[in-house]
């Protein structure tokens, strides 16, 4: 691998990267929970899972992208296995200190509508609010720059034509 340092052991080198990119990696499993238990387990799942490819990681691609790449794979499979499970939530916290602004209530206006996308979609959605450009964000979800940019295009209307 490119990106190892010599004269390290892997776990070493894992807990470096891990160290370097745990907001990337809590960036996408925010994206795909509101709950912080649930953000933690998301997250603890990506690292099982990148350490698990991590030997397999042969530099060919970007680290980060290979990173975004097992951390979105990773939340939209847990998310559809969730989907599928039928369950019924008990809500009893109430936030008596939220933000009650316009631009807090626009925030979570579009982080809810963002929620209700498809993965796929709220994956571009996340890398595109990253700043990450349309070649890179095709290298993570394995489209082109030219798809994503389509498809960015029609995401946008979507967001704005719901409710």
């Amino acid at each position: 691998m490119n990106e190892r340092s010599k004269g390290t052991t892997p776990n070493e080198q894992f807990e470096q990267i891990v160290r370097d990119n745990k907001s990337t990696i809590y960036t996408v499993c925010y994206m795909f929970s509101k709950d912080a238990d649930e953000v933690a387990d998301l997250f603890q799942e990506v690292l099982i899972n990148l350490w698990k490819g991590f030997d397999g990681f042969q530099g060919r691609s970007d680290l980060k992208t290979w990173i975004y790449r097992v951390a979105l794979n990773t939340c939209i499979s847990i998310d559809r296995k969730n989907k599928r499970r039928s369950k019924t939530e008990l809500s009893m916290d109430i936030n008596l200190f939220s933000d009650s602004d316009s631009d807090t209530k626009q925030v979570d206006m579009l982080r809810r509508r963002i929620n209700r996308l498809k993965p796929f979609d709220r994956a571009i959605v996340l890398l595109w609010l990253e700043n990450m450009s349309y070649d890179e964000i095709g290298a993570v979800v394995g489209i082109t720059a030219k798809n994503v940019s389509v498809r960015l295009f029609r995401i946008k209307e979507e967001l704005k034509k719901m409710d």
